[in-house]
């Protein structure tokens, strides 16, 4: 509780967002409303018969002249049978509903609001939807309720336990624990593949994966990950890892795992993480294997760069890139779905105010933002569990990841969201330099296999799509099912299925309709396309065998460095 009281200005944030403004999109919002009430009418009016409806069903059920039958709402905060079967508690989650529902048409149909004060009006009004829902309160959720009678209140002394332990873990910032975080230890249950460290430069390591068969394809795969979070998303557990996969597929993987930055790394850029990454790994595995060309695989923001490396490549009439792969990537931000809530000229230039007083973005900012993309599955789900039931959390590997959350470097973070999701110039030809070399994504001749989520929350897949009109090279887009994590990690065996369609006309949604669903992985299917550059194969590479001497074990010494306490 001291680190609360010591921390409580900022105890309760918007992420990368600006609070301060919020005032004005709202004040407008009322203004808007006050000129035009027959908007404010027309959703009262909707409301009023909306429920009497309810009270009509609840009044029927209550003296027992027909019993209703139990609904299977797919919402997740409704799950508990009794939110169905209870008619007083099933009056007051569809009074809720109704009520929210209501709420949220009000302000969408309110006229004259510029597009960026609509967007942020709604999204917040949706967080306070969310925030008001009665599955958050003792009272109104029966599965608490029924928990804290039985127990004579034990969950609740339990749950006050967890949330002054997770202040405590946040310096005083409420860090929500969302798996038990000491169950995994890196390198021991969790990104185990055998590897070595065989390069390493300010901000990255570079990884060499021990074969696993006794031939390997002559190509090597470089994966370029995001840096906003670690590399190991893609090699969690061995039944999971498509790292372990790719290697037991027979390719000589190659991962950058990026450093954890500091005040010391403010000024590394865009241009930076380029030449120090995917360029320098380039060079370190042409050292490493003696090739001079790879097979290449970026990961949302990873891809962007990669995309960004090929264009740099491309103007310098260098072919060191023999197909690409991205997951989860958006190039063209021109539409970016909730995100774009979080960036405007006013809420970038408060950020980079509080960048430049430690020279980096606090991991937990960001994390936030992402958590609040999905609050009722990020944020109130574990309220309830953690706080409300007092409940210990399981361990979950992808969980675990998610938590461990990496800083941004000032420089390169401000360039990111300015150059690209604020003015989106990546996918204009040379609307962006990097080391003197206009970035023109139409020069790019390289096959690129497209893989996007049908539920991603940070990188929309209609808004991924828009890649296809961009690369002059053939492209192949895949989409597959779940979210911006669980729809890259579905080895094979997994209960998610993908859509293929080789025709790619201008509309998303028409490439959608003519697509085939495929059950199952997409790996596979990757493999496969991935196979068609692979150049024969080879006696398997040893890490450390080539020109370069093993540094470490991996998954290296970059990865350990957290930016918060477990």
């Amino acid at each position: 509780m001291r680190h609360f009281t010591s921390h409580e200005p900022d105890a309760i944030e918007f992420g990368v967002g600006e609070r301060s403004m919020l005032g004005f999109d709202f004040f407008e919002l009322m203004t808007r409303m006050m000129t035009d009430p027959a908007v404010v009418a027309r959703a009262q009016i909707d409301l009023f018969y909306n429920m009497v409806d309810i009270w009509q069903k609840t009044a029927v059920r209550m003296l027992m002249l027909r019993a209703r039958e139990a609904d299977t709402p797919n919402d997740k905060r409704f799950k508990h049978p009794e939110w169905s079967e209870n008619a007083v508690f099933s009056f007051v989650k569809d009074s809720y509903l109704v009520a929210a529902a209501s709420v949220l048409s009000a302000i969408r149909e309110v006229r004259g609001l510029d597009e960026a004060s609509a967007r942020k009006v709604d999204f917040y009004t949706r967080q306070l939807v969310d925030a008001l829902s009665p599955s958050n309160f003792v009272i109104t959720n029966p599965e608490v309720l029924t928990a804290t009678l039985a127990s004579g209140g034990q969950n609740l002394l339990r749950g006050l336990e967890n949330l002054l332990a997770d202040l405590e873990r946040g310096n005083g910032r409420l860090a929500i624990t969302m798996t038990d975080m000491k169950a995994f230890r890196l390198g021991e249950n969790i990104a185990t593949t055998p590897g070595k460290v065989i390069y390493q430069n300010e901000l990255m390591q570079l990884i060499q994966y021990t074969p696993s068969t006794r031939e390997v394809r002559r190509r090597p795969l470089l994966i370029v990950p995001p840096w906003i979070n670690k590399f190991y998303v893609l090699d969690l557990q061995p039944k999971n890892s498509f790292i372990k996969w790719a290697v037991d597929q027979g390719h000589t993987v190659f991962v950058i795992s990026w450093v954890n930055p500091d005040k010391q790394h403010a000024e590394k850029n865009f241009e930076n993480y380029l030449l120090e990454g995917p360029l320098a790994a380039l060079d370190a595995i042409e050292s490493a294997t003696g090739e001079h060309s790879v097979n290449a695989i970026g990961y949302c923001l990873g891809g962007t760069l990669l995309a960004s490396t090929l264009a740099y490549l491309a103007a310098k009439s260098e072919d060191r890139i023999r197909s690409v792969t991205y997951f989860a990537t958006l190039i063209d931000f021109a539409e970016v779905g909730d995100m774009a809530v979080f960036i405007d000229e006013e809420q970038l230039a408060s950020l980079e105010r509080r960048m430049r007083q430690h020279g980096y973005l606090e991991a937990h900012q960001m994390a936030t933002t992402f958590n609040m993309l999905r609050a009722n599955d990020l944020i109130w789900s574990f309220v309830v569990s953690n706080y409300l039931l007092g409940k210990k959390q399981a361990p979950g590997d992808l969980l675990f990841w998610n938590s461990d959350s990496t800083r941004m470097p000032a420089a390169m973070h401000s360039f990111y969201l300015r150059r690209m999701y604020h003015e989106n110039l990546l996918a204009k030809p040379g609307g962006i330099t990097l080391a003197d070399t206009p970035i023109d994504l139409s020069k790019v001749r390289t096959p690129s296999f497209i893989l996007a989520t049908r539920e991603d929350h940070i990188a929309p897949w209609k808004s991924t799509y828009a890649a296809t009109r961009l690369y002059s090279g053939p492209v192949k887009f895949v989409l597959s099912d779940a979210g911006h994590m669980a729809g890259v990690i579905s080895p094979p065996g997994t209960k998610y299925g993908h859509w293929v369609n080789d025709d790619l006309p201008p509309s998303p949604d028409e490439w959608f309709v003519n697509a085939a669903p495929h059950q199952g992985s997409w790996w596979p299917l990757w493999d496969e396309w991935v196979t068609l550059f692979d150049e024969g194969r080879v006696p398997a590479r040893e890490p450390g065998s080539g020109g370069l001497p093993i540094i470490e074990n991996a998954p290296g010494s970059y990865v350990r460095v957290r930016s918060m306490a477990l």
